[in-house]
């Protein structure tokens, strides 16, 4: 009977789903795996021997050479021949981040865990909230930092900020996640990260402005002024290369200055 085979650890999944050429071949798309993609991501644009990738990933070294030689020729093949690639299916487990998997040798998930992870049964919950110097930053996808607050018997405990390290939309969610957060506080977000917060269990508060602590203190009273269809739309070409959250009528908005996507 032949041994299951082991999922191999992924930190996260990739920003971009698939590329296409600028002048299509006509051919179908290669299909790369997320696996593939992650030996590419860690041997490639980190510079990590194969033997550490395969400690990254819970895997032998003889493994991660298979899987990397598979992925540089599927790469080689669609640039040669002009044809899209898509990433998406195989072998893998995403990191949740609570540094508990043996198999994750440390990625930026498990370092937040481990340094800011939630206390358990000492808090009612945890609020994080997009922030810049004192305010709500109003791209989720482009924060640069979130403050925590941490909620015991109906009141801020305590608080602290934290750094996203340059994480992109993607990521987030499962920053939150491993930052052990149970409700968000942002302005625009996109329907990408929306449903990423969705599937981690997150509560979401969007298109909320001003102050962060002053937000942080109308939730605890039940009185926030938030928006659940709040978004971000991209206005570039529209505007001069500006971009501004929009916003459910009826609520206030504020700009973006990135582009929005997530």
């Amino acid at each position: 009977m032949a041994r299951p085979r082991k999922n191999r650890m992924v930190c996260d999944l990739p920003e971009a789903g698939g590329f296409q050429p600028a002048e299509r071949s006509g051919l179908p798309s290669i299909v790369l795996t997320v696996d593939e993609y992650e030996t590419l991501r860690l041997i490639d644009r980190e510079g990590l021997s194969q033997a550490q990738c395969g400690t990254h990933m819970g895997v032998a070294r003889t493994t991660v050479q298979l899987i990397y030689a598979s992925a540089r020729k599927k790469v080689a093949d669609a640039l040669v021949e002009g044809r899209g690639l898509r990433i998406q299916g195989g072998e893998y487990q995403l990191c949740d981040g609570t540094a508990r998997d043996s198999r994750c040798s440390g990625c930026l998930k498990c370092r937040l865990s481990r340094a800011f992870g939630k206390p358990k049964g000492e808090m009612d919950m945890r609020i994080a909230v997009t922030f810049d110097h004192g305010q709500i930053f109003q791209h989720f996808g482009h924060t640069e930092q979130f403050k925590l607050y941490d909620v015991a018997d109906g009141k801020v405990a305590s608080a602290q900020v934290v750094g996203t390290n340059g994480q992109g939309h993607g990521a987030l969610a499962g920053v939150l996640k491993a930052l052990g957060v149970d409700v968000l506080i942002c302005g625009g977000i996109g329907g990408g990260a929306r449903a990423a917060l969705d599937a981690q269990g997150i509560r979401l508060y969007g298109g909320v402005t001003g102050e962060a602590d002053r937000a942080v203190e109308a939730l605890l009273a039940g009185k926030l002024d938030y928006d659940p269809q709040a978004h971000c739309d991209h206005h570039g070409q529209e505007h001069g290369g500006s971009h501004a959250c929009a916003h459910h009528e009826g609520h206030g908005h504020g700009p973006c200055g990135q582009g929005c996507h997530g």
